[in-house]
């Protein structure tokens, strides 16, 4: 019996072990919780703020305006506070009015007899329109003095349906509207400017990812900024223009790829194997007003349809990120956590994962004053992860301390991480517990960039802080204006060994600070062998075929075998960020793996189209795809062996 129970307890303790060795995720911290919303309201959310009195203001895309009293009860009340309005995509508050960006106009919004309806539709500023469908408009935003600032995406081309345009002032500009009802241009350079914010009283936008935008970005917006997109500079001449770049300037620099071919068709412009590759920031270095993103969104990753940016000011009540920045993805129905810096005067920082798993696209997310967080949904015409074509959800701390990277902050030789809870010193110290890798997105008229001059960045060391809350990477090969990829796949916690819920931060290094580098004789170089995967399999190159050379590789003989299981093949889904658009069997973002193997291309023909997409193949998607050339050769062949065995 005593041997019995020796084992017993044995087998109860190793149990208890791997128990508290279980690593909780982001649910397991933040809940997702849906608002009963009365049935018949349809919440295309475009606009949310939240009102002195604690209600909800919430704007929509089919051009009405609710309140919702009483928000976070059980029974909330919706009341119709405005209708008749034209795709109202941001909402503000203001001395007692609500005021919306309409398509073409900001409007003040007032209840004049107290009946809770508006009953005052005044136009502040009315604005031009080509009438194309695309030039939403976006905000506004209450500037620290009361003013208001707007943006305004581009339309597209009629026969160039790919590239942005500007055919009225306004169109691919951020512009200000001042107290007394005038417009001023404030800054250009922008594509799809739908995440509009302000912070700490300065302005910043977010960009999605297209023509001129190699991914989706945040950037800080200076008056006279110009940041990437040519097609406001259009106006740029006009005399009350702060911008003095012009399109001649610009178009000196970059190559707009307008070709045609002997039938006089436009050609659409596509990623080039081998080309040498121009970027931002070398525009930047010959005209000052060019304006580097502050944070680097990777496409697939962390978003592919960047929205709205919110600073995190519950003081404790949504968890330990006070001071800190959440910015929505549409397409992805995500939330990522942005730590920002400011290093020789200009804004740099990491995008770290959060939540994800909301039911439609996060376009707009305010805080109650419970400090939970309100994110209003929507996907009509737009396609998201979530299945849902509309929503209002909260997102709700549940008050335990999650082990996530706090901040991230760059140093003159590598950069410093700084931990939600003590980390185990004897993982922390591991080299192997840290893998680092930089890139850049070109700068080019081409829909998104493929992820280029990919390169592992060697760790030299670290240096754990002595109350183990802190690690210091020093690193060889930092490179001024790239993305680090920083993973820390192999640290724990100390109290209970979980891994972090979010392993890794991408951190966009416009300046390299100056400063004090670590002594080698200070840094742990040891290294337990259990290293992990490098970037790829092979050099990082750009591919736009299987051979580099524009044709498909034959399939070796035998090659034809056995294809490749889900589980065998998710992993690789999963690390070349193919997930984030495409499900097995449903439509996401991009169509599900089931409806493109229907489609019966070879396997070789579905390789060539990971790396040169061709977004005219599936009209009814409006995300087309970003060419994929990092995907390793052997792994695109799987990934296609295994759509190819979804055919019935």
């Amino acid at each position: 019996m005593k041997k019995l129970a020796h084992i017993a307890f044995a087998l109860l303790a190793s149990l208890s072990t791997l128990k508290a060795q279980e690593s909780p995720k982001e649910e397991d911290f933040y809940k997702i919780v849906t608002p009963p919303i009365p049935e018949g309201i349809i919440l295309e959310v475009g606009g949310l703020t939240t009102m002195r009195n604690g209600s909800l203001a919430i704007s929509t895309r089919r051009g009405e305006v609710w309140i919702v009293d009483n928000p976070t009860s059980r029974t909330p009340y919706f009341r119709k506070f405005a209708t008749g309005l034209h795709e109202i995509l941001g909402l503000a508050y203001k001395e007692g009015a609500l005021y919306c960006a309409q398509r073409g106009e900001l409007t003040k919004l007032v209840d004049k007899n107290g009946d809770g309806k508006a009953d005052v539709y005044e136009t502040v500023y009315a604005w031009p329109l080509s009438g194309h469908y695309h030039e939403y408009s976006f905000g506004p935003k209450l500037a620290p003095d009361g003013s208001f600032f707007v943006s305004g995406n581009v339309a597209f081309g009629d026969e160039e349906w790919w590239r942005g345009e500007s055919r009225v002032p306004g169109r691919g500009w951020i512009f200000h509207i001042t107290n007394d009802g005038k417009y001023e241009p404030y800054a250009t350079g922008v594509r799809s400017p739908a995440g509009i914010s302000m912070l700490n009283g300065e302005l910043f936008y977010t960009d999605n990812q297209g023509d001129w935008m190699g991914t989706g970005a945040i950037f800080q917006v200076k008056k006279g900024g110009f940041m990437g997109h040519p097609a406001g500079l259009k106006w740029a001449g006009l005399p009350n223009s702060p911008v003095k770049l012009t399109e001649k300037q610009f178009f000196a620099e970059r190559d707009n790829r307008q070709h045609r071919n002997a039938q006089d068709r436009a050609i659409k412009p596509e990623n080039t194997m081998g080309e040498e590759p121009q970027f931002l920031y070398q525009l930047k270095q010959k005209y000052d007003m060019v304006q580097l993103p502050a944070v680097w969104l990777p496409y697939g990753v962390h978003g592919v349809s960047t929205s709205e940016l919110i600073l995190d000011d519950t003081k404790g009540n949504f968890g330990p990120f006070t001071g800190q920045v959440f910015v929505g993805d549409q397409g992805q129905s995500n939330i990522m956590r942005v730590v920002l810096e400011k290093v020789k005067g200009e804004y740099q920082g990491a995008s770290i994962g959060f939540r994800s798993g909301f039911q439609s696209g996060v376009l707009r997310m305010a805080f109650d004053k419970d400090g939970s967080m309100f994110v209003g949904e929507t996907n009509r015409g737009w396609g998201s992860a979530g299945d849902a074509n509309q929503g209002l959800q909260r997102l709700v701390w549940n008050g335990k301390m999650p082990f996530e990277m706090y901040t991230v902050k760059a140093q003159p030789d590598g950069f410093e991480i700084e931990f939600t809870m003590p980390v185990d010193r004897k993982s922390a110290e591991d080299l192997d517990s840290y893998k680092v890798s930089s890139y850049l997105y070109k700068h080019y008229p081409v829909y998104g960039s493929p992820q280029i001059n990919l390169e592992d960045v060697k760790i030299a060391g670290v240096k754990v802080s002595d109350d183990n809350k802190k690690v210091r990477i020093v690193l060889e090969g930092m490179r001024q204006y790239y993305v680090h990829k920083i993973s820390l796949e192999g640290v724990r916690s100390a109290s209970n060994s979980w891994s972090l819920v979010h392993p890794d931060a991408y951190y966009t290094l416009n300046n390299i600070p100056d400063g004090e580098r670590m002594k080698v004789s200070d840094l742990k170089t040891t290294r337990s062998g259990k290293a992990q995967a490098s970037v790829s399999a092979e050099p990082a190159k750009e591919h736009v075929s299987p051979d580099g050379k524009g044709k498909a590789t034959p399939a070796k003989a035998g090659a034809a075998a056995k294809a490749p299981t889900w589980e065998e093949v998710k992993p690789l889904l999963a690390k070349n960020t193919c997930l984030a658009c495409h499900a097995p069997d449903k439509k996401v973002v991009g169509p599900s793996y089931a409806d493109v193997a229907k489609r019966k291309y070879s396997n070789e023909k579905i390789v060539e189209l990971i790396y040169a997409p061709k977004p005219e193949n599936w009209p009814d998607y409006a995300t087309p795809m970003a060419p994929m050339p990092q995907v390793p050769k052997a792994e695109a062949a799987k990934i296609a062996a295994w759509i190819n065995s979804l055919a019935k």
